[in-house]
């Protein structure tokens, strides 16, 4: 398991996010939670334009092992979603972190990232598991 990026926030539900410079909330899974999956054979991503709350499920992940719902940490309107995973679903596992963000989010409400869990609290929860 890698050490978790102190930049992020997380959801109790392993998702991650952070603000980029164009203010956009940018989203993946966790380490954990790609680990806990195995491989990735397809990624269902949301559409651009859709309105999403905090907390509802937005897209799914499918590996060898199980179908997992995805869910926003944040509310707000999809402006990106990563269409490589589309042909490379793999960059998940390889570049949870990284490569393998999953959309990207104008956030309605930055007070909800207060919401969220710091690196050190989210690494308590993995523990827990």
């Amino acid at each position: 398991m890698s050490v978790l990026p102190s930049h992020l926030k997380y959801a109790d539900s392993h998702e991650w996010v952070y603000l980029d410079e164009e203010g956009h909330a940018v989203v993946g899974i966790t380490d954990f939670a790609q680990e806990s999956l195995g491989d990735l054979m397809d990624v269902h991503l949301p559409e651009v334009g859709a309105d999403i709350d905090q907390g509802e499920e937005i897209m799914s992940l499918e590996s060898v092992k199980a179908a997992s719902d995805i869910f926003s940490p944040l509310s707000g309107e999809v402006v990106a979603v990563n269409t490589e995973l589309e042909d490379e679903p793999e960059r998940v596992n390889d570049e949870p972190y990284d490569g393998g963000w999953l959309f990207k989010l104008a956030p309605h409400d930055l007070s909800e990232m207060d919401d969220l869990l710091s690196d050190v609290d989210y690494q308590g929860l993995i523990d827990q598991s």
